[in-house]
């Protein structure tokens, strides 16, 4: 999205949902329109419009009486978002693989490059956000808009999921494998590239233990308030 374009609402819209994908807002998080409200300095009908479309996205369950809180998979849930990758992300490497071009190619190197830095240096939520990262690119190959909007939304409950059910550090893609399915769809060997990616989503599914992990709630003006008197907005 155009950085220029964006409305204060679309603004915050990224700040919530890159805090929940990247794990600084735990599932079962509750988000007080008032404490959003007064970090963001924006109205809270302006805030209950972001909720809303973060709702659809299944990042945030609106509860009545309750208000919204990060949304927090049920086993079964997790179990479905991970079925659903591999029914859609297995199958779809075909057309990706018809597609792909060397700036393609290039693209997803990049990526994994990213994912790397970010594992030695032991930031394993930014090596999260960048292993979804490259399976949305990859599907986007395919030039499916709609199928890669929804990789894009089960990549992100899939980051839910770990959270609840597993550390990040044991959950996040190995790199290596990345590179790996690379070659094979460099190569046009699709029906490897395909048990691949179905032995991958398996064994990132079955690092979980499905056991919820609780954590301190946020403070919400810390993660997006003003910085302090005197201190410069740009790091």
């Amino acid at each position: 999205m155009n950085q220029s374009r964006q409305t204060p609402e679309d603004h915050i819209y990224q700040q919530l949902r890159t805090a929940i994908v990247e794990h600084r807002i735990r599932p079962a998080t509750r988000l007080p329109e008032d404490a959003l409200s007064s970090a963001f300095g924006v109205s809270r009908t302006g805030i209950r419009k972001v909720l809303q479309r973060l709702a659809l996205e299944r990042l945030v369950t609106l509860r009545r009486g309750r208000g919204a809180e990060v949304s927090e998979p049920t086993v079964k849930q997790a179990q479905d978002v991970f079925a659903a990758r591999t029914l859609v992300e297995c199958h779809i490497l075909d057309n990706v693989i018809d597609n792909a071009a060397d700036t393609d190619l290039g693209a997803l190197k990049a990526i994994i490059a990213k994912e790397h830095a970010a594992q030695d240096r032991g930031d394993y939520s930014e090596a999260i956000k960048y292993s979804g990262e490259f399976h949305v690119q990859l599907v986007r190959i395919a030039g499916n808009d709609l199928i890669t909007s929804y990789v894009e939304q089960l990549t992100s409950l899939s980051s839910l999921i770990i959270a609840v059910y597993g550390s990040p550090a044991g959950a996040s893609c190995d790199c290596g494998g990345h590179a790996e399915l690379l070659k094979l769809i460099a190569g046009g060997d699709k029906a490897k590239a395909q048990t691949w990616m179905s032995e991958h989503l398996k064994a990132i599914e079955s690092s979980l233990t499905f056991e919820p992990h609780s954590g301190e709630p946020p403070d919400f003006m810390t993660l997006f308030g003003p910085p302090p008197s005197g201190q410069s907005q740009q790091a």
